[in-house]
């Protein structure tokens, strides 16, 4: 799940600077949040340091890199950086700086095999930046309000063969100063199909999973309060239709799909709908305008990847045939004394290559065999069958004793 959180993050990365408005971002919400990048060095985290917003670097100021019990020091240069090297694949890590009496410490993170990690950490903006999920504000100090999703909440699809990974990584933006409650908790249907459904690594607490069924509760407090979960949707063919329903607004839809093949999307809520160049295969965007509460979200998608299971049926057919063939041979076959023992053993070598053949085809659909020891295995398989029953029909028209035993 940490290599495909990373893989998100890293798409989110691309399409920033087109799905942003070019206001500078609020570096508050930025501050802690690890970001793989292929500009960074494997085995490398690359940390700056800046005082409120991201014009004001801080320099030559000591950062610090918590990885087990280990502890690194290194100051910031003159761009308010600080660069750590060699660190293991894997190894949870945490930045922090202490500045003006304010500890500001990023996420605890992984870094990834194949690239990098950038991050930023804000000082001086009233919060330190989140190590892990927000609890919720105490219900005592807040005031009847409501939520919308901030403008950089997206839907995310993926492809894995042909199955559909689909992610929700949403922001829930509090405008008001004050904690708000909600009249009601918030409930996110998951859409019919939904599979295994998980929370990921970095959601609030305040959201909790019951079945296909998210509930978030309040208060929230002032800013924002990340909600992200996920879910899978079994092959069903070359196109389908997606659609959510959410309980608050959305100013600003954005879904990013994968490029794989000739898949597309469109929806009736898209302004536009764009491929997108990109590391590996790139990606589309879909930009759509506000989505009211309780408006459904539909999302079409076309040309999926979809694997033909006709080669699977005929397998299946062609075991159940060779079978039968197995069983006329038995009840049909005449041995003589001299041949009993060697039909005996050809039966029992019969039975147990079918029973391999049956076994290996339950593996290959079940998912825990691969497709290329399977096409050899099976065609390995088939092969001895064949030489089997042409020796026990050779055995059977022996015609007793006097031929002798088959060797």
């Amino acid at each position: 799940m940490k290599a495909r959180a990373f893989r998100i993050m890293a798409i989110v990365a691309l399409v920033a600077p087109v799905v942003l408005t070019a206001q500078m971002p609020d570096a508050r919400q930025m501050s802690g949040i690890p970001m793989p990048s292929n500009d960074v060095p494997p085995g490398s985290v690359s940390v700056r340091l800046v005082r409120g917003d991201l014009s004001n670097n801080i320099v030559g100021h000591p950062v610090e890199l918590h990885g087990g019990a280990k502890v690194e020091t290194i100051k910031t240069d003159r761009e308010g950086r600080a660069s750590f090297k060699g660190i293991a694949p894997g190894l949870p890590v945490q930045a922090v700086a202490l500045v003006d009496g304010e500890r500001v410490e990023s996420q605890t993170f992984a870094l990834p095999a194949e690239a990098g990690v950038r991050l930023v950490l804000v000082a001086g903006a009233g919060i330190s930046a989140p190590s892990g999920a927000r609890a919720n504000p105490p219900a005592s100090a807040a005031v009847p309000g409501e939520v919308v999703f901030g403008g950089d909440s997206r839907i995310q699809i993926e492809f894995d063969d042909d199955t559909i990974e689909v992610f929700y990584l949403l922001d829930l933006v509090n405008a008001a100063s004050a904690p708000v409650n909600p009249k009601s908790d918030l409930v996110i249907q998951l859409p019919e199909g939904a599979q295994q459904p998980s929370l990921l690594e970095g959601s609030s607490t305040q959201a909790t999973l019951r079945g296909t069924t998210v509930l978030i509760s309040g208060p929230f407090s002032p800013g924002t309060t990340p909600i992200q979960f996920a879910y899978s949707l079994a092959p069903a063919g070359a196109s389908r239709t997606l659609v959510q329903t959410f309980p608050i607004g959305w100013p600003r839809v954005q879904v990013i799909m994968t490029r794989a093949g000739t898949a597309s999307m469109a929806s009736p809520q898209f302004a536009s709908s764009n491929e997108m160049p990109g590391q590996g295969p790139g990606f589309i965007l879909g930009i759509g305008g506000a989505l009211a509460p309780g408006r459904p979200l539909s999302v079409d998608l076309r040309g999926l990847p979809s694997r033909s299971h006709l080669g699977r049926y005929l397998t299946i057919g062609i075991a159940f045939v060779v079978l039968l063939a197995g069983f006329y041979a038995a009840s049909t076959a005449r041995a003589g004394s001299g041949g009993a023992g060697r039909q005996a053993h050809l039966e029992d070598r019969r039975d147990k290559l079918m029973a391999d053949l049956v076994r290996i085809e339950h593996q290959f659909r079940s998912g825990t065999m691969e497709e290329s020891r399977y096409v050899s295995r099976h065609g390995d398989l088939v092969s001895q069958l064949e030489r089997v029953y042409g020796e026990l029909d050779q055995q059977s028209g022996t015609g007793g004793p006097s031929q002798g035993t088959v060797a």
